[in-house]
């Protein structure tokens, strides 16, 4: 991680869950870590975050934080792709809006951010890092989660389409995604709209932690230049899916 140290990285969704841990584990390495979401008070909370209050569903705003960090720290040379949200809205009844968010969040924002670092990463002239943080259901579609999964399987798409373009245009950046199953985070909560249902999915068994998916991003960044970790699927032991 030595070739970081002082670089500059973005965590999107950086309030809480994987995002947060991410945020903390990048800051102890030594990187000056700018951290997006729509809740300022828990950004302001992570000791030496430059916190930035974003809708990603909102373009301009994202643009506002990318022009900021390029004045400010010279611009981003790690990119990791963290936020992302889920919603229970089946093809068959699902509610337009939750789709609407979804997409907007999980696809459309995602490929803003990856153009906008892209584009301060070639300016720089230096190495860059772009992580997607991913799903497990971006490799299989669980039952009733079929839109959800598309997003995530976008995500799939959209990191072989940037290497495959990144390599055309033999810029020395490098691109990969990290696969999760379940995470004990807010997620669960967010899209069964129960705190009894998050419950029974992270208490059936010992599920992934957020620094677990933090410790993995380091390993992911730490490889030497000539190592591109393209994607890694982890789950938990138990989990049978």
């Amino acid at each position: 991680m030595e070739r970081w140290t002082g670089k500059v990285a973005l965590v999107t969704g950086a309030s809480a869950g994987i995002g947060r841990a991410v945020a903390e584990r990048l800051v102890a390495e030594g990187m000056t870590v700018a951290g997006c979401a729509r809740r300022l008070e828990r950004l302001q909370q992570i000791p030496g975050l430059v916190p930035y209050a974003v809708d990603l569903r909102k373009e301009s705003q994202i643009l506002e934080m990318f022009a900021d960090i390029k004045t400010r720290h010279g611009g981003v040379d790690v990119l990791i792709n963290n936020a992302g949200l889920g919603h229970h809205a089946p093809l068959l009844r699902g509610d337009t809006s939750a789709w609407r968010e979804m997409l907007e969040v999980n696809v459309l924002a995602l490929c803003v951010c990856t153009r906008e670092a892209v584009a301060q990463m070639r300016s720089g002239g230096g190495e860059g890092h772009i992580i997607h943080i991913s799903s497990m259901a971006g490799h299989r579609v669980p039952g009733g989660s079929g839109v959800y999964s598309a997003t995530k399987y976008a995500v799939r798409s959209l990191t072989e389409g940037l290497r495959q373009e990144l390599r055309e245009a033999d810029l020395p950046i490098r691109v990969g995604a990290i696969s999760p199953g379940f995470v004990e985070t807010e997620f669960a909560e967010h899209y069964h709209k129960s705190e009894e249902a998050a419950e029974q999915t992270y208490g059936r068994y010992q599920v992934l932690r957020d620094k677990d998916v933090a410790e993995t991003v380091v390993y992911v960044l730490s490889q030497p230049s000539h190592v591109q970790v393209h994607d890694v699927l982890m789950r938990p032991t138990e989990q049978t899916s």
